[in-house]
């Protein structure tokens, strides 16, 4: 009679149980695995054998059959070695089998028995509590993490002689229990780096205070040494705290990407992401033969920062339109379709041109004519078109370097943002999907983004005597609306709207030459 265990396949971000069916019967002696298994399945059993026989436990002589159900989705991966290891225990008598469906299984086996780390432990711990499984047996390294979801037991183990031993009743530990909301409050806030530790500067800090309290994107337009990828790295220390469900949802995504170290049971701190201009479109956005999230998912609630943003394949940065608007991306396949969340905040820096040294106070831009505005077209229209903040970075003089004064610090900093946040947060109830004023529809800019005559007039005046393209209109509005928040201002005042319009350098006429 076949005997079934509850294993676990995982698509996007989101887990699916599936049963493991072993049945050992006379016949001609053989392995055979069925059920869309891929080629590190069915490698699985090689892997058993040698486990089985290190560890003086015995492979049945006989024929083994695996189904693995449902058997139209196709089965990834090497993490299934445990749960056909135990099908093949218990079938053959090795271990009783009364108990052995109250528990998913999943690991991974090395040759000698060892239980290896597998990705995607949280989301599968998620579909066991959904599906009021007991318990979720699986690699000690990971225990931590499935941990997190409370109402499941989770076991962690080393070697699969400690699972013989868990079902003989020889040896049953503890499982591993964590405090959900003591691991998330107590890291909560822990970055490395800090906005009191940057000198000068105080133009760009106010930008991305900006950029921060709206979730706007910004560039940062600069010569080499003016400090951009400092700035942008400390970003993630004043955008408000990940709530719990953030912190879950983060977590899952990082899960199934293999990207947790042991000692992390969950993402606490907004994540920072800063792919090389060498990446392709795959990895930043995802997909593969076996789809995985890319960088633009991995930085889902947090910060992807782009360095050097023109020398990205031009290719690369137009597939990361959709998912700014959007927020999520889907992975089509011919038969599969994956959706990752992407909320994040786009942080670019870029020279101003090939030398780095246009627009400088100090040193000659040595460009050819014509060669600025050529370097500036290899960022797309439609790209700056989702970009908040144009911020222009002009390089620390020595006196602000030597200076003694104290800046201020990312936390204070930080208090302003969240009450900005929290204002947004009660005018955008009434709408689905929207919290923050870069979400904004045209539509909804123009009902919530009203401004007086003397400030349309200021708007007018702006367009006109700078050259600003339409598209900058919208993107003032919004811009002025979170300086308004931040000044808890019920109404566009036209300071905030003369500050917003410093922020359009791209949209300028001849800003390039």
């Amino acid at each position: 009679m076949p005997v079934k265990i509850f294993g676990s396949a995982v698509h996007g971000v989101e887990a699916q149980t599936i049963t493991v069916e072993v049945n050992i019967s006379s016949g001609k002696p053989g392995y055979f695995i069925v059920g869309l298994p891929d080629n590190a399945v069915k490698e699985s059993l090689l892997r058993i054998e040698s486990a089985l026989s290190t560890n003086s436990l015995r492979m049945p002589r006989q024929k083994i059959v695996v189904n693995m159900a449902p058997a139209d989705i196709r089965k990834e991966g090497s993490a299934y070695d445990l749960s056909i290891a135990t099908g093949i225990l218990a079938a053959s008598g090795q271990i009783p089998e009364e108990d052995i469906l109250n528990y998913v299984i999943m690991g991974e086996l090395s040759l000698d028995g060892e239980v290896k780390p597998i990705k995607g432990a949280l989301p599968i711990a998620i579909q066991a509590r959904k599906e009021n499984i007991k318990g979720f047996i699986l690699p000690f390294d990971n225990a931590r993490e499935a941990a997190i979801v409370n109402d499941v037991e989770v076991y962690g183990i080393k070697h699969i002689n400690e699972l013989v031993s868990f079902f003989n009743g020889d040896e049953k530990p503890e499982p591993v229990e964590l405090d959900t909301r003591e691991v998330f409050f107590n890291s909560v806030n822990s970055y490395d780096s800090d906005f009191a530790e940057v000198r000068g500067q105080e133009n760009i800090k106010r930008s991305l205070e900006i950029a921060a309290a709206g979730g706007h994107n910004a560039i940062l337009i600069g010569p080499p040494g003016a400090g951009k990828t400092m700035l942008a790295k400390r970003l993630p220390t004043i955008l408000p705290p990940l709530n719990l469900y953030e912190a879950l949802e983060t977590t899952k995504i990082h899960s199934v990407a293999g990207k947790l170290s042991t000692a992390e049971a969950l993402v606490t701190v907004r994540p920072f992401r800063s792919p090389h201009h060498t990446v392709s479109d795959v990895a930043l956005v995802g997909g593969g033969g076996n789809p995985q999230p890319g960088e633009i998912s991995l930085a889902h609630n947090g910060v992807l920062f782009l360095d050097e943003l023109p020398e990205f394949k031009r290719t690369v940065l137009e597939v990361m339109r959709q998912p700014l608007e959007e927020r999520r991306v889907t992975i089509s396949r011919a038969k599969i379709a994956v959706d990752y969340p992407s909320s994040f905040m786009l942080i670019a820096a870029m020279n101003p041109c090939p030398c780095g040294f246009y627009n400088h106070p100090e040193k000659e831009c040595v460009c050819a004519p014509g060669v600025v505005q050529k370097y500036l077209s290899r960022v797309s229209g439609p790209l700056l078109d989702r970009i908040d903040l144009h911020v222009e970075v002009t390089p620390v003089n020595f006196d602000e370097l030597a200076s003694e004064r104290k800046s201020e610090g990312s936390a204070v900093i930080r208090e302003r943002v969240v009450k900005a946040r929290q204002i947004q947060e009660e005018r955008f109830k009434p709408y689905e999907h929207i919290n923050c004023n870069a979400q904004m529809s045209p539509q909804m800019v123009r009902d919530i983004c009203r401004i007086q005559n003397d400030g349309q007039e200021l708007l007018k005046n702006a367009m006109e005597k700078l050259g600003l393209s339409a598209r900058a209109y919208d993107r003032i509005l919004k811009v002025s609306r979170t300086i308004a928040d931040l000044d808890a201002s019920e109404h566009i005042k036209t300071e905030h709207l003369a500050e917003a319009i410093n922020f359009r350098s791209l949209d300028r006429e001849k800003w390039a030459g």
